[in-house]
């Protein structure tokens, strides 16, 4: 496969990966609600985990992710994250006597896609599997092609997290504050359903590797 092709068919996969809906997803359309670029710079805080984890991937780390145990306690403790990030924005909302007051991530944007990323077991896992199998095949065509694939697979993520965060920020002006509010209880509801995915995930494999 030459160069060309397999960029190709990893921008492919990436946005396939990127665009699946998730806390990230959540944040940045609650965030967008109150700035128009917190896509780009949620993306940022991305990168900063990406970037280094795909390095990492290629030496051989991607199986640490796999190992089970890992794999819980990045779960439990993404589900816990999730849930304190989702009950902050429902008491936010609810106090909310000025548009100052409703924030979804205080955070800030940069810091708070280093956080979801961190915390965001599927994240890792797809960095451990697929990601693993994209990073491979781009080294063994050299550095240039890892870079290049490297650069390519973050552009999908800044592209998507921008779109959502412009398309965010545009329909809040539309709709007013009340708009804004809904769009943060939304998400707010969003990062809650993740967060009980994730712990329900973790515990259920904590308790059947203990019961083993």
């Amino acid at each position: 496969m030459n160069l060309v092709s397999f960029l190709i068919q990893a921008v492919v996969i990436s946005f396939s990966g990127v665009m699946a809906p998730g806390p990230v997803t959540a944040v940045t359309i609650g965030l967008g609600a109150r700035i128009r670029n917190a896509g780009a710079l949620v993306a940022v805080g991305h990168g900063i985990v990406e970037f280094p984890l795909m390095v990492l991937i290629v030496v051989g780390v991607g199986r640490f992710f796999e190992i089970p145990s890992v794999r819980i306690g990045i779960g439990l403790a993404g589900g816990v994250m999730l849930l304190v990030m989702s009950v902050g924005m429902f008491l936010a909302l609810r106090k909310a006597a000025d548009d100052e007051a409703a924030q979804p991530a205080r955070a800030g944007p940069v810091v708070t896609g280093i956080l979801l990323s961190i915390g965001n077991p599927y994240f890792l896992l797809w960095w451990a599997t697929v990601g693993l199998a994209l990073a491979s095949r781009a080294a063994k065509l050299g550095i240039m092609a890892f870079v290049l694939f490297a650069i390519l697979h973050w552009l999908c993520d800044l592209v998507w997290l921008e779109v959502l965060s412009r398309a965010s920020f545009r329909g809040s002006k539309v709709f007013g504050r009340r708009g804004q509010r809904i769009v943060m209880a939304i998400c707010a509801a969003a990062l809650l359903f993740f967060a009980g995915m994730f712990l329900f995930k973790a515990t259920r494999d904590l308790l059947a590797m203990t019961a083993g």
